[in-house]
């Protein structure tokens, strides 16, 4: 798998990444296993995970699987800090927190590092600069190897990237953000990804297949074993089901056709190829599913197939994300 670095650092990651959201939670053991080692084998190294996924368990899971299963040099192990199951207060930015959750971290993946620390989410309550500071110390410390954030606006994200870069050698620079991003979902291109590119900052987004509506497998209906199915994901689902959804769907479908291919390889290799991208992170609840998916490392989409899927969808950009001059 081509590997690509993750923003203006030199830190190489491969361009699909292997997210880990529901191991420990509704995938086992043995099925994270399987899933691992399908992603290794295909060249496979940037695994995503949080130290809330599961309520933990999936960063104990993947640190059972690494060098019991593949070697801990040939993976680079990216987790998140900061969200916190309280109802009063869902993010805890504060350097205290941060810095003691990623000693838990570290524990549960039974590694002395991990390669890339993020900030879960933006902290209104807790003053930037520590949080920021945070993540200074855990890369001076060895702890991290490299820190970014997640679920940061334009205006937050360029903020903390100026901030780390206004002492260089000193404070940390960014390097990625990761941000829901598809063929469904393309609210980054407004502020967040011009903030980034500018920055060089690292893009990886999560949720590439339109959280599973871009592999068409909705058109007919709800599958029983799908997200869509689940009493705990199915809330998460239902926005991309809208009429709106649909017509990128098909889309989606009759550039696969087109093509010969699957339409989620076709909505994977839009996102994947798209400016500032460094990565996207892809769930899977088989490993059948993430070959599937990894599958997509040979296509590379035709200029007017491109062209096509963005403008059906397109999204609306008017003042101020807009020149004013043009409107």
């Amino acid at each position: 798998m081509e590997q690509r670095h993750l923003g203006r650092t030199g830190l190489r990651v491969s361009r699909i990444g292997l997210g880990t959201l529901t191991w420990g939670r509704d995938t086992g053991e043995e099925a994270a296993a399987e899933q691992l080692k399908t992603f290794w084998e295909a060249g496979g190294t940037l695994v995503d995970t949080a130290d809330v996924y599961g309520g933990g368990e999936s960063e104990y899971l993947l640190g059972r699987l690494v060098g019991s299963l593949v070697p801990r040099r040939d993976l680079v192990i990216a987790t998140k800090a900061g969200s916190v199951p309280d109802p009063d207060r869902r993010f805890n930015g504060s350097r205290g927190h941060l810095l003691s959750a990623l000693d838990d971290s570290l524990d549960r993946l039974g590694t002395d590092h991990v390669d890339l620390w993020q900030v879960h989410a933006f902290d209104p309550e807790t003053p930037l600069d520590e949080t920021l500071q945070a993540l200074d110390l855990a890369v001076a410390s060895g702890r991290a190897r490299y820190a970014g954030v997640s679920n940061f606006s334009g205006w937050q994200l360029a903020k903390a990237a100026t901030w780390q870069l206004a002492a260089p050698g000193v404070r940390t620079r960014l390097a990625s953000t990761q941000m829901e991003y598809s063929l469904l979902q393309r609210g980054v291109e407004r502020e967040v990804l011009p903030a980034a590119l500018d920055l060089g900052v690292g893009l990886l987004p999560s949720s590439p297949l339109g959280r599973g509506v871009l592999t068409a497998k909705y058109r007919e209906g709800t599958p029983a074993d799908s997200r869509g199915a689940s009493a705990s994901l199915a809330a998460f689902v239902e926005p991309y089901l809208d009429e709106a959804a649909g017509r990128i769907v098909d889309a989606v479908v009759t550039a696969a056709q087109g093509l010969a291919v699957t339409p989620l390889q076709v909505a994977l290799a839009w996102v994947r190829d798209r400016p500032g991208v460094a990565a996207p992170i892809v769930g899977a609840r088989t490993s059948a599913q993430l070959a599937a998916a990894l599958s997509v490392e040979a296509l590379s989409l035709p200029e007017e197939i491109r062209r096509a899927l963005d403008d059906v969808s397109a999204p609306v950009h008017r003042y101020p994300d807009q020149d004013w001059s043009t409107l």
